[in-house]
């Protein structure tokens, strides 16, 4: 057990140290390319962090030879986003109130572009509903639904590049890491340092998640709660991390937008994997998470509607998780 919880730590250093290369170099790779600040976070960065999370996914539902190992795929897929829309969200109101002096901010408030947060959220529990729904019913044409799933996800990437913008924080970028005395890095440098840090980003995720695993295996919990309840935790922590680095450096639409952009992967890429190669039939858990979900996510769409939020009032949104993790422990068999 001493091990395990040597590599978990060292292992989540890891992660945060290599989101600092990607968060710097993917905003590099963005302006070279010249893309708008918020189709960084939603697009290049979620889909760039959302890889070790979906390859999990992939792994378990295609090649994954017994109930069980398909299990831990499905559970990856829905833990993924009910993790995004809790923790990650909390983590960027907690970043706010511990940096509000340190950023100069008189007050709490989120700066954000709430009309386009909240139809984000809309847009979300849209796709995530059918997501749902499919997991109640059983019928012959199931598998070929996941195509939707992926239109879905091309048509959001298309909306968010058309549409994407550049607060005026958003153009302060720190010099490239590893081209710290070039004022102007190349594209080519930009992509490295990014590469590079996505490699260490999956791998340092990779033995996290095994150190969960195994932490899961000692409170005798079953492969199907683990992969729910714990290997979301780890999955979602490069997202959570992004969330962290740019809240930090005052650009929490950014943060925002990498998180919203990584929830709506969640809810499309992983999902069609499961449709196309599981049942996709829910049980008790499953569904609990499915629900909880979709809660959060009418809490965060009435935040953002309203056109100005506290940071304070997103760390409310953990409570969901808290929900969950209460109804898992106690309720669910394990």
């Amino acid at each position: 057990m001493l091990l395990t919880l040597t590599l978990f730590f060292l292992s989540a250093g890891a992660i945060y140290l290599a989101c600092e290369y990607f968060v710097n170099g993917i905003e590099w790779f963005g302006r070279r390319v010249n893309l708008g600040a918020t189709a960084v976070g939603s697009v290049l960065a979620a889909f760039g962090t959302a890889l070790p999370e979906s390859a999990v996914t992939f792994m378990a539902v295609v090649f994954g030879t017994t109930p069980a190992q398909k299990d831990i795929g499905v559970g990856a897929a829905m833990g993924g986003p009910l993790v995004l829309a809790t923790l990650a969200y909390a983590v960027v109101g907690l970043a706010l109130i511990f940096h509000r002096r340190r950023l100069g901010r008189e007050t709490h408030q989120v700066h954000a572009d709430y009309a386009r947060m909240s139809r984000d959220q809309a847009a979300f529990l849209a796709v995530f509903v059918v997501k749902v729904a499919l997991g109640l019913v059983a019928f012959a044409i199931k598998p070929w639904l996941g195509v939707l799933f992926l239109v879905a996800y091309a048509l959001y990437v298309w909306r968010e590049i058309r549409e994407s913008d550049t607060a005026p924080e958003e153009e302060d970028i720190e010099p490239l890491k590893i081209r710290p005395s070039v004022a102007e890095p190349t594209l080519g440098w930009a992509g490295l340092q990014a590469g590079l840090a996505l490699v260490v980003i999956g791998i340092a995720s990779h033995v996290f998640v095994g150190q969960l695993e195994a932490i899961g295996t000692a409170l005798h919990w079953s492969p199907h709660l683990v992969a729910l309840l714990l290997s979301p935790v780890a999955t979602e922590l490069p997202e959570t991390m992004n969330a962290l680095i740019w809240v930090r450096q005052g650009k929490e639409r950014l943060a925002l937008a990498n998180i919203s952009g990584a929830m709506m992967i969640q809810a499309t890429i992983p999902s069609a994997l499961g449709i196309f190669f599981t049942p996709w039939l829910f049980d008790g858990p499953l569904l609990a998470a499915g629900i909880i979900t979709a809660l959060a996510i009418v809490f965060l769409w009435q935040l953002f509607r309203r056109g100005a939020v506290d940071g304070r009032a997103l760390v409310i949104v953990s409570l969901f998780y808290v929900v969950f993790a209460v109804l898992v422990a106690f309720y669910f068999p394990h």
